[in-house]
């Protein structure tokens, strides 16, 4: 008998305590329903998230699908995708390789003003986009003190969009460098492997999840960026105009139908390669997971 109810006893206090001083349904009721959190979390990202793009959907249909047709093939419109897609893309590979590096200096090497290059690192964060635009004005314009002049030129366009979306992959795999076991990579060193072996065996199918993460977080931050490539860009259709931009220009010649059209096409856009980059980076996880 007392055996049968050892278990409905590990059920009810599942901390071993006994229940001393734990009212009765604590854990279901401490924090409130399942049921409750739930509502209110769907409730808080209908209003945040999902009303405001049924309402960019809803305006860019306003005129009919020809009309959405004709505003995201319009020369003007394909040229601005062309421009974004090339530099965002672009931006994404080089932060991709530099931000696991920034990340690896981090965490595993000691040296003087390591809390200060953390830190720097979350500028682009706390920035106003139109300042980075500014600094890379300042750096690269006219006037450059280095004797480099990226203004309106794809190169300018690139630096801006390289210096606001480098925290997402250095941030997104930091955490994951730090709680990698060190043992593992010590046991494969021992077995002969040499260092290049074991970041591509060892580390980078444990690192990829993440990296695929960042990598995907700084695509779309780029191709919906605006502020920081406002001064450097300067918006010449065909090189230096990214779809942001002629999206101004579209709400200023009062297309606001056509601006939501293309505001949709860059949503849908950033949202299919998110969820295939966390695809890709959740079967690789449960692979290493399984292989563990």
């Amino acid at each position: 008998m007392t055996a049968s109810l050892e278990p409905e006893a590990a059920r009810q206090d599942p901390t071993g305590s006994g229940g001393a001083g734990l009212p009765r349904g604590f854990f279901t009721s401490r924090y409130g329903s399942t049921r409750l959190r739930v509502g209110v979390a769907t409730t808080w990202l209908s209003i945040i998230v999902l009303l405001p793009l049924a309402a960019i959907a809803w305006q860019s249909a306003g005129g009919g699908w020809d009309a959405f047709w004709q505003a995201v093939t319009s020369n003007g419109a394909i040229q601005s995708f062309r421009v974004t897609l090339t530099v965002s893309v672009t931006v994404a590979v080089i932060n991709l390789f530099f931000g696991l590096l920034v990340a690896w200096v981090l965490t595993r090497d000691d040296f003087p003003g390591k809390r200060l290059v953390d830190a720097i690192i979350d500028l682009p964060f706390a920035l106003p986009t139109i300042v980075a635009s500014l600094v890379m004005l300042a750096l690269y314009g006219p006037a450059s003190p280095v004797g480099i002049h990226l203004q309106h030129t794809k190169w300018g366009v690139g630096m801006a969009l390289l210096f606001v979306t480098l925290p997402f992959v250095v941030r997104s795999v930091q955490p994951v460098l730090l709680e990698l076991d060190r043992e593992v990579e010590e046991a494969a060193a021992s077995l002969g492997a040499d260092n290049f072996t074991i970041f591509r065996l060892v580390l980078l199918p444990a690192l990829l999840p993440s990296l695929l993460s960042g990598a995907g977080l700084a695509f779309s931050r780029a191709i919906g960026e605006y502020g920081s490539v406002v001064l450097i860009g300067g918006a010449v259709p065909g090189e230096t105009e990214v779809s942001s931009q002629y999206i101004r220009t579209l709400i200023e010649f009062d297309d606001r139908t056509g601006a939501a059209a293309v505001s949709i096409v860059l949503l849908a856009i950033s949202f299919v390669v998110l969820f295939i980059l966390r695809s890709i980076g959740s079967r690789v996880a449960k692979r290493q997971e399984l292989s563990e």
